[in-house]
């Protein structure tokens, strides 16, 4: 079983449109028995809360199919039972480095770096550019799913 974690700021908009995009990746592929897929936040500003509006708006739009959730923040136990801890950007890796002293594993990483890419999926809370992260999320997803199947 391939365990995977997207991690976001909230996790009410990249982290979660992640989770859902890589399902849906999974699911296509007829490999979902192979994975256990999830999402959390650094930060405890949206706990408790739904994916945000236009985020699931995007989803729609693409036809990826999410379900009720609610905003969580990463646990020790979430760090030390993925085998993949994806982060959305480098502020994601930092805060993740304060909450848990170190990954010696090196299982965290940014999404965009399965792209060949050391960069940021813009979040779009801030820019409202929801198709933006939605096309580095599913190049990412992809980039991520490829490696994980070729192993």
């Amino acid at each position: 079983m391939y365990k995977i974690l997207f991690i976001c700021h909230g996790n009410i908009c990249r982290s979660p449109m992640a989770e859902f995009i890589m399902k849906d990746i999974v699911k296509k592929n007829g490999t979902d028995h192979l994975f256990k897929i999830s999402s959390c936040a650094t930060s405890r500003e949206e706990i408790g809360n739904d994916m945000y509006p236009p985020a699931k708006r995007k989803l729609d739009e693409k036809g990826i199919s999410y379900s009720k959730r609610r905003a969580r923040q990463i646990t020790e136990a979430d760090f030390a039972e993925n085998d993949y801890l994806i982060c959305m950007d480098g502020n994601n890796i930092r805060n993740l480095n304060r909450i848990f002293s170190s990954d010696k594993a090196g299982r965290v990483k940014m999404l965009m770096s399965y792209c060949g890419e050391e960069r940021d999926v813009k979040d779009p809370w801030y820019t409202g550019d929801f198709e933006e992260a939605y096309e580095d999320i599913l190049n990412g997803c992809g980039a991520l799913y490829e490696l994980i199947v070729k192993r």
